[in-house]
């Protein structure tokens, strides 16, 4: 039997765990991660979307170019179109800059977003090798492909996993301080753990087809884009490009009373979708049929074992956030389990990752359902006047586009999911009673109060302000005659690392009084105030998790406004 050592054992090597682990090891923390799948084995054709806040973590990775500068060609415009079919008349379209514009383009829908990294379209067949590459080079990361985690124990000293690599049959033991799952939406650890998924099971069915069809782009007459959205009176549909040349994504949205992935035939649906007649020609690649839930696990921890991702929760994947929901689990994770390893956090703060982040995906999970209804009933409701020649088609494409444009910007240029959200009920943020502004899926309000995300704010130097975070807490100061050597003496005291940074506050972007920001590696912000406080000891021990919860004024004020946002 194999035996094999080390801090973090993380199960599953998709881009959560790779993130994860990648994270880790920036960090000094020593990571295995095991995965099923052989050694460069592409994943499932889905997620098209990479997050700015993604791509945020990916920036401080330092792996943000080679994720930038792969998926699409450079000028492919990345735009949302809607048509009554993809070789049909357009009835609308969002503009999405493609990623040769992608840092200098302004006015639009999706442009001027408040960070150094704005999103990026990229299929994971591309992303998952980036991020496979970059982790296997890093020294501490140690990829265990074909081997599979069975079972794992627990005890006061750390986690000892069973697996086997399912080529050699060979037994392999994994003992590691923590282990983290980040196995998918049948993941073991879950099940280990005892977690179980709560929810709405089904959403929607979706019969999927990966497509390769070179004739298809010089079909279409109108502007190439990323995706394209058919709407028409016999089979709506979602058409994406995946290498802006011959191979597509072809989503045939089932009706509620199609109950079976077969109930429609394919062929049929694809070509209604595409808007093209028997003659035209196309091979299948895969099938990718899947359904849309809104699920999530009743606890994200037991002791010593978290779960990330897919594993932690599942939903329909409007406004891309499935994936980055869980890369946002891993970096909330990933810090304060290297803090806790490193030992200058105190153990419980282990406690603020549920706490923290099974909140928002409830959250995200139902603006995901519900935008998801919505377009659903607007696929029912399209007229066959929409493919009529005449006044009467125009009237009714020109409604039926603007309707679609109204409801679906939101989820394509979704600001509010990147930068809206905040923590609301976590034991290790230092909450003073002023509720964090509302937000929606696609638009927020910038805020300082705490839990909320820290502004982005360009350096004298040429970086942004999160280029600059240290690797604990770091320490925002907009006036340099505001005297931080309180707070820097009981960080030292309390062997938390502490960052101190001086910037700019008029080159925030929003107004707010305060002159020191308190902001963890995540951005997430976990104090503000005008001066150091009265007793600067104390802040830091709840930073470092070694203080009881916040009190019920404080907790409640929080919960409340977050309970009056969400309906």
């Amino acid at each position: 039997m194999q035996s094999i050592h080390t801090q973090v054992l993380i199960v599953g090597a998709g881009p959560v765990g790779l993130t994860a682990a990648m994270d880790l090891a920036s960090r000094g923390i020593d990571v295995v991660v095991a995965e099923i799948r052989r050694a460069g084995e592409p994943p499932n054709v889905k997620c098209n979307h990479v997050s700015a806040r993604s791509m945020e973590v990916f920036r401080r990775l330092g792996i943000v170019r080679d994720v930038r500068e792969s998926g699409l060609p450079a000028d492919f415009p990345n735009d949302c179109a809607y048509r009554t079919a993809v070789v049909g008349r357009e009835l609308t379209r969002i503009p999405i800059p493609c990623r040769a514009d992608r840092y200098t383009a302004t006015g639009g829908p999706d442009t001027d977003w408040p960070t150094p990294e704005p999103p990026h379209r990229i299929n994971q067949i591309y992303l998952e090798p980036i991020l496979f590459a970059a982790a296997e080079a890093r020294s501490q990361i140690r990829i265990l492909s074909r081997v599979q985690v069975e079972h794992f124990e627990q005890s006061a000293d750390g986690v000892i996993a069973r697996a086997q690599n399912l080529d050699t049959n060979e037994d392999i033991t994994i003992a590691a301080d923590y282990l983290i799952g980040c196995d998918g939406g049948r993941s073991t650890v879950r099940r280990l753990i005892g977690s179980r998924l709560g929810g709405t099971d089904v959403v929607q069915r979706v019969q999927s087809t990966y497509i390769h069809a070179p004739a298809l782009k010089d079909l279409i007459t109108q502007k190439p884009a990323w995706m394209t959205m058919s709407l028409n009176p016999r089979r709506c549909g979602t058409t994406v490009s995946i290498d802006g040349r011959d191979k597509w994504l072809i989503h045939n949205h089932l009706a509620p009373e199609e109950i079976e992935f077969d109930s429609v035939d394919r062929d049929w649906a694809l070509r209604t979708i595409l808007g093209v007649d028997d003659r035209f020609q196309y091979e299948i690649i895969s099938k990718e049929d899947w359904v849309g839930r809104r699920l999530v696990a009743d606890r994200f921890r037991d002791g010593r074992a978290f779960i990330c991702g897919d594993a932690a929760h599942l939903w329909i994947p409007y406004a891309g956030y499935g994936m980055n929901a869980g890369i946002a689990d891993a970096v909330d994770l990933c810090w304060i389990l290297a803090g806790v390893l490193q030992g200058w956090a105190n153990p419980a703060l282990l406690d603020a990752y549920e706490a923290e982040r099974q909140p928002i995906t409830e959250q995200v999970s139902h603006f995901a359902m519900n935008h998801a209804l919505a377009v659903m009933s607007q696929r029912r409701a399209v007229p066959a006047e929409v493919e009529l020649d005449g006044p009467d088609g125009d009237a009714a494409r020109s409604r039926i586009g603007q309707a679609a444009y109204d409801l679906n910007v939101q989820q394509y240029c979704c600001a509010g999911l990147n930068f809206g959200y905040y923590y609301d009920r976590s034991p290790i943020i230092a909450y003073d009673g002023e509720a964090p502004p509302p937000y929606s899926m696609g638009s927020f309000t910038a805020s300082t109060v705490p839990g909320a995300r820290a502004p982005h704010v360009w350096l004298a130097d040429g970086r942004s302000l999160l280029d600059a975070l240290g690797p604990a807490y770091t320490l925002v100061r907009f006036d340099p005659a505001v005297d931080a050597a309180p707070l820097v003496a009981a960080a030292a005291r309390s062997g938390v690392p502490l960052t101190l940074l001086d910037a700019d506050r008029g080159k925030a972007g929003f107004d707010f009084p305060e002159t020191l920001l308190m902001v963890r590696p995540d951005s997430h912000i976990a104090w503000r105030g005008m001066a150091a406080p009265q007793v600067p000891d104390r802040l830091l021990e709840r930073l470092r998790g070694a203080v009881s919860q916040p009190t019920g004024r404080e907790h409640g004020s929080a919960m409340a406004a977050a309970t009056a946002h969400v309906a």
